[in-house]
């Protein structure tokens, strides 16, 4: 696996010479990386002729000070497991690689920006769209491989790139779980014994809500007990519960079957913020 730092190097070193029909994949992230981004990889590998996975702490993404200060960092152990699993080439930006000088652009992605993580993660948005365009514009890929887990923030990027007529293809890859069902996420690096079993209340919660839906039962009621069961059962601390259009987030108020509807969920843990969502009609 050959490693760079920056665009130069990349473009100088490599890039030109990779250039002979062979087709370039690309997995953006931000290190401390568990089997789900393995899965970006292998999916990577699958499709593509050469994978670039890029580990990158993007500062600007962060409304919150405190978790960019401890979102884990395992770079020794990121390169051994993508070492294992075949990578060609890994890019390790500094941040004054990335940002030689403080963005003044500022992205707006319409009514992504008023609806659960862009009401809750104001400015959160600019900065993924900012820095996903850099490196875009940085790898040229001709696939770029996102998690569903992070199902609003591909919503986001399906329109950079979209509006931005970025010349590839977006490929979105199934949520892992744990065995217990929990969504794999860095942040789960974070919690201690007690809040990890208490973060099984989002997936157990995605789960009852879903099959409550498909049995009859009203979204607005089902919202209402599930909001009911983390007040009374659980530590963590329910930020948003919604039923959802999976690519423009409107907020549905009723389930209809024959609607595209993903359920979706944040709760915080301690101080550890956690994501995930579900499917109801894909």
């Amino acid at each position: 696996m050959q490693v760079f730092h920056t665009g130069t190097e990349w473009q100088t070193n490599w890039l030109k010479s990779l250039q002979s029909g062979k087709t370039i994949g690309f997995v953006p992230t931000m290190g401390a990386l568990h089997q789900g981004h393995l899965d970006l990889v292998k999916n990577s590998k699958k499709e593509c002729d050469i994978t670039v996975v890029s580990i990158f702490v993007n500062p600007t993404q962060f409304n919150n000070p405190e978790d960019f200060a401890k979102y884990p960092i395992t770079l020794e152990q990121d390169l051994k497991k993508l070492e294992d699993e075949g990578t060609d080439f890994a890019f390790l930006p500094e941040t004054l690689s990335i940002y030689p000088e403080k963005p003044v652009l500022t992205l707006n992605f319409g009514e992504l920006e008023h609806v659960l993580e862009g009401e809750f993660r104001p400015g959160h948005f600019n900065g993924v769209g900012i820095v996903v365009s850099k490196l875009f514009h940085t790898i040229k890929p001709d696939k770029a491989f996102f998690g569903q887990k992070d199902l609003q923030q591909v919503a986001v990027i399906k329109r950079l790139v979209r509006d931005l007529s970025f010349n590839l293809e977006l490929v979105v890859v199934p949520t892992r779980r744990e065995v217990d069902g929990l969504a794999m996420s860095s942040r789960n690096l974070r919690l201690n014994p007690v809040e990890r079993a208490q973060a099984l209340i989002l997936y157990w919660s995605l789960t009852k809500a879903k099959d409550e839906l498909l049995a009859g039962k009203p979204w607005l009621d089902v919202r209402n007990q599930i909001r009911q069961d983390f007040k009374e059962t659980s530590l963590a601390r329910l930020e948003y519960f919604e039923l959802v259009h999976p690519e423009h987030f409107t907020r549905f108020e009723a389930f209809e079957p024959d609607q595209k509807s993903s359920i979706c969920v944040a709760a915080y843990l301690g101080s550890v913020r956690l994501i995930d969502n579900l499917p109801i009609i894909p």
